[in-house]
């Protein structure tokens, strides 16, 4: 027997707004809703319509990455993009892999020739890394949800020794209080009502600049709402908005780590920081795309 859920219900569910939900079900965006009175009837599993169906195409980069990824073709941007982001990103958040190490992993499925003992966990997530890459590039378009993003950390901590720990929670928001960089963020307890309203506040924009995407990247660190893994699913997110919204993205290499996380620390009195090193990140990117000869 089929279930079926109120409009508020699917609003929550999705973080969006009642009358962006109301709007959807008018225009038959929303399979099986239907109209009884007043009152719209929506199936329990029912899915959100991607926001952006009206867009002519995919921009030539997501185009590109989605070709790559199915013909598995070797030296792309798709092969440079899931090493150069995955390597970046774990090693910024401590892990002892090198790049050589990590190519080889993409490339082989093996870790290779070392002197040095290798952690078990950073093996694990970088492969995951590797998975949630392939992730938001097929899923590029859809609308960011507070389900979205918790498939994303499910990904990325699947397997490790975390996952196997009573308190930690993979896949959901934290259970513990947690801190980064000396600095309290959200308890618990609110995480779930921040996130709400954070999504809500961002999903109901009609555009997403480039500054958006960092000021909701800038947000969704402040709550941290996972355990751990909240600085890579942050970034996965920033370059999967930028993917969507048709604004080049970008990955932050061990150089620019330190002006990144003071430009996190500062956002919303000296802006520029974190703009000026996205940027500079994103140069980079271009100067990959040229050499691939990718448009943008």
């Amino acid at each position: 027997m089929m279930n079926y859920i109120l409009v508020s219900q699917f609003a929550e569910k999705y973080g969006i707004s009642e009358r962006t939900a109301r709007n959807y079900c008018a225009k038959g965006k929303v399979e099986g809703a239907f109209l009884t009175g007043k009152t719209w009837n929506i199936p329990a599993d029912a899915v959100l319509p991607k926001r952006y169906s009206t867009k002519v195409k995919a921009s030539p980069l997501l185009d590109a990455l989605r070709e790559q990824k199915a013909s598995k073709l070797k030296g792309s941007i798709y092969h440079r993009t899931q090493i150069d982001l995955t390597y970046n990103s774990n090693h910024i958040e401590g892990s002892r892999l090198t790049h050589d190490q990590t190519r080889h992993i993409f490339e082989t499925n093996t870790i290779g020739i070392t002197d040095t003992a290798v952690n078990v966990d950073d093996i694990v997530e970088t492969i995951n890394h590797f998975r949630c890459i392939d992730h938001i590039i097929e899923h590029a378009e859809e609308v960011l949800t507070e389900n979205y993003i918790k498939q994303l950390h499910l990904l990325l901590k699947n397997s490790t020794s975390d996952s196997q720990k009573d308190w930690f929670a993979a896949g959901d928001y934290k259970r513990l209080p947690n801190e980064v960089g000396g600095m309290e963020n959200t308890l618990p307890k609110d995480v779930h009502r921040e996130m709400k309203a954070l999504l809500k506040s961002y999903n109901m924009q009609k555009t997403h600049s480039f500054e958006d995407i960092l000021d909701f990247h800038v947000h969704f660190e402040a709550i941290h709402p996972f355990q751990d893994g909240n600085g890579r699913v942050g970034r996965l997110l920033m370059f999967k908005e930028c993917l969507n919204h048709r604004h080049i993205p970008f990955i932050i290499t061990d150089e620019l780590k330190m002006f990144y996380h003071r430009g996190l620390r500062e956002w919303g009195k000296i802006n520029g920081c974190l703009i000026d090193t996205c940027l500079t990140a994103q140069d980079k990117y271009k100067a990959l795309l040229d050499y691939f000869k990718i448009k943008y």
